[in-house]
């Protein structure tokens, strides 16, 4: 399969299903399913992220089939269900919960429970997606938490098939990606899509937004965002693994005290339950080391975002949103030493947005790996979280949240006090993130991260490692996606595809 093309794969799908003479009860045309039938999903990555997505959206629906590179990790994972049950039924017992906190409990034993006791007895496990969307035709909705490298190719061809797709963020590797995955998505209209950034469901960015659209702080000309990451998450700033290949004499059953003396040499074995050249998908071939997988893979450029591709969603997200920023017109990037291959341990993003109808131009910029912007006066002697966040700077005042929109407030507190609540114009979303998704795949209200803006924002991350890769400034169009100083930079924005790869 490794060497089939994603559309020589999707037009012997295609045909397979033309033939079909019996149509599923709960497939109602292309790509729709009835509100009152059970959503039938497939997780592609299930091992971390993957999993987590499928448990909130797992109560009252079906998880039908998983598929994952690596068994032996995703196996792993899924084998504690039992134990993260009575954790959380530990945790029911308590009696200091607030009501909220108790009804997410409630959801969540529930949807472990049916998990445990209807999904994994009976859900089908693959390697290989494209095996998957081939083999198993019951399937009506996907979440995709793979490295970020896969992401396009898997959501490509869920769409070519008219399947719901839910992709965790960042969206795609390259910004030639998001442009054509936001085409797809347009046409395929009955497909609900949706980007994993959590926190823009959650009440408190939402609040954050409606503060800046109703005029609290003024105008907004400066946006700050940071991240501590990757500190104490994965590595990066390090130099690639030189490679270290078994002799002829060595190639045999690499187990036991063996296995671990020629791993401490450096000399490393594709696990057993590791596909790692799917792992790879459309990425240039390297060879297999710890230090690449599992979820280490996010500081090498081959497969990762870096850490604004990790966070950028989540903290960039509500400033975008609320300021219909579009696309930048320039970004420069300022950083620790960086090779190429792995992103460096901190860096600094500086982009200019132009001023949009009545909005001035804004400025934003990005901080990793410890850098942070400073302090606002207005906080005193209090301290900006090292953690993550954002700081939305106004003419009248000033917001500031935490990572995923949390905690959002006005600074300085008088100004808060005298504002207010803001007027409610946003729809509050009771169910998880993946819930909005799952119910708009049944036709009940509508996802809130659609490809459609998903795209968008991701672009704006991906500028960022864009211009860290090409060490200057880049001047952008956004309209017909072109760096206007740099044609070497230009090249940045696609990737040439493995050979068996393609979009």
């Amino acid at each position: 399969m490794s060497k089939v093309s994603r559309r020589d794969f999707v037009t012997n799908v295609a045909a397979t299903t033309a033939a079909m003479t019996i149509v599923p009860r709960h497939v109602l045309g292309r790509g729709f399913t009835a509100p009152s039938d059970r959503l039938n999903i497939a997780g592609i990555g299930v091992g971390g992220q993957g999993r987590i997505n499928l448990l909130n959206c797992a109560g009252g629906n079906n998880i039908v089939a998983m598929c994952d590179v690596d068994w032996g990790y995703a196996g792993k994972a899924w084998s504690s269900a039992d134990a993260d049950l009575k954790r959380e039924q530990e945790r029911l017992r308590k009696t200091d919960l607030t009501p909220e906190a108790r009804r997410n409990s409630e959801i969540r034993v529930a949807a472990l429970q049916q998990v445990i006791t209807q999904d994994l007895p009976k859900h089908k496990r693959y390697t290989d997606y494209r095996l998957m969307f081939e083999q198993q035709k019951d399937i009506d909705a996907i979440i995709v938490a793979t490295p970020d490298h896969m992401h396009a190719a898997i959501a490509m061809a869920a769409l070519d098939l008219d399947k719901h797709i839910f992709v965790q963020k960042p969206l795609c590797w390259s910004v030639d990606e998001a442009r054509k995955m936001a085409r797809k998505a347009r046409q395929t209209p009955k497909a609900v899509t949706q980007m994993g950034n959590q926190g823009h469901s959650w009440d408190d960015g939402r609040k954050a937004v409606e503060w800046i659209q109703s005029g609290a702080i003024g105008e907004v000309r400066e946006v700050h965002v940071w991240t501590n990451r990757p500190f104490s998450h994965w590595p990066q700033g390090i130099p690639r693994p030189e490679p270290r290949r078994m002799s002829d004499n060595m190639r045999w059953n690499m187990t036991g005290v063996m296995a671990r003396l020629s791993n401490a040499m450096g000399i490393y074995s594709v696990p057993d339950e590791l596909s790692w050249d799917l792992f790879l998908g459309p990425a240039p071939e390297r060879e297999y080391h710890p230090v690449y997988h599992p979820f280490n893979w996010r500081g090498w450029t081959d497969w990762g975002c870096g850490a604004i591709g990790d966070m950028g969603a989540h903290l960039i997200d509500f400033a975008y949103w609320a300021l219909d920023l579009g696309y930048p017109t320039s970004v420069e990037t300022v950083a620790s030493p960086f090779d190429g291959a792995c992103f460096p341990a901190a860096t600094t993003t500086y982009y200019e947005f132009a001023a949009r109808g009545a909005m001035p131009p804004v400025k934003l910029t990005w901080y990793d790996g410890g850098m942070m912007p400073p302090t606002p006066p207005e906080l005193g002697d209090e301290k900006l979280n090292a953690e993550g966040g954002a700081l939305i700077v106004g003419s009248k005042g000033k917001i500031l949240h935490g990572n995923y929109g949390l905690n959002s407030r006005i600074i300085p507190d008088s100004l808060q006090k005298s504002v207010g609540d803001p007027p409610k114009t946003l729809e509050r979303i009771t169910v998880s993130h993946e819930m909005n998704w799952a119910n708009a795949c049944k036709g009940v209200g509508t996802a809130t991260t659609p490809f459609e803006y998903a795209t968008k924002l991701t672009e704006v991350m991906l500028l960022g490692v864009v211009s860290l890769k090409a060490k200057e400034k880049i001047h952008y169009d956004g309209a017909n996606m072109k760096i206007t100083n740099s044609r070497e930079a230009n090249d940045l924005l696609k990737r040439e595809y493995r050979r068996g790869w393609s979009l």
